[in-house]
């Protein structure tokens, strides 16, 4: 086999490897819509109800989350056409992974505006009646978050995709946030503390800043999430 044969069959051969690769990411990331959509709208509707901040907040980043797949699925399909340049696919990348990082922050005010609203102005009183449910989302969260997230940071080495990867990081930083809601919600329960659901949903915060910021910052901040996997 001569040179030039075997560079066209690498050549081949990485193209397969990359088409396979996206095939995977699209299959992780329909499966991340359905799960998000579950998910968001059962802790919105639970904290509505409950006038929990941490089952909102949740909710919330749940719904930050169905966007962030959203955008990603875009992404992917741009390059899963074939049809698109190289230079337009980085393109749809860094926009996908910028859009996802702004959105978080979106998120950030919300919290901070909805903590102080229920500390210092409504007062508001969590109904414990529902912290059971909420709970066990924070548990299916806990287990399964990990497991997709360690699946998308493969598959975003083998694409060296930022976009996945700060959708990966979205699924790692919302397994950290289920710890923080069966914590805030069971101690709610227990102690009856009417200002602790708030306060708890301040330790959002500072994950939900570094999600923002490895989104769009890419390559370093998200690098130090995938060593921490």
């Amino acid at each position: 086999m001569t040179k030039e044969n075997l560079v066209q069959d690498e050549t081949t051969q990485s193209t397969a490897s990359r088409a396979e690769a996206v095939r995977l990411a699209l299959v992780l990331t329909y499966i991340t819509i359905g799960w998000m959509t579950i998910e968001g709208a059962a802790s919105l509707l639970l904290g509505w109800a409950s006038k929990s901040l941490l089952l909102e907040a949740f909710g919330f980043d749940s719904v930050i989350e169905l966007f962030s797949a959203v955008v990603l699925l875009w992404r992917l399909r741009v390059e899963a056409s074939g049809t698109a340049a190289f230079e337009h696919v980085n393109l749809v990348e860094n926009r996908a992974a910028r859009l996802v990082g702004y959105s978080l922050y979106v998120l950030v005010a919300y919290v901070l505006l909805n903590s102080g609203y229920g500390l210092f102005i409504a007062k508001r009183v969590t109904d414990t009646n529902e912290s059971v449910w909420g709970i066990l989302i924070g548990v299916v969260a806990k287990i399964g978050m990990p497991i997709l997230a360690g699946y998308k940071l493969k598959i975003a080495a083998r694409l060296n995709s930022r976009a996945l990867r700060a959708d990966a990081v979205e699924s790692i930083t919302c397994g950290y946030l289920s710890i923080v809601l069966m914590i805030g919600l069971a101690a709610t329960r227990l102690l009856g503390w009417w200002w602790l659901d708030s306060v708890t949903a301040l330790a959002l915060i500072p994950f939900l800043i570094t999600e923002a910021r490895a989104a769009i910052a890419g390559d370093e901040c998200c690098s130090r999430a995938e060593s921490k996997q």
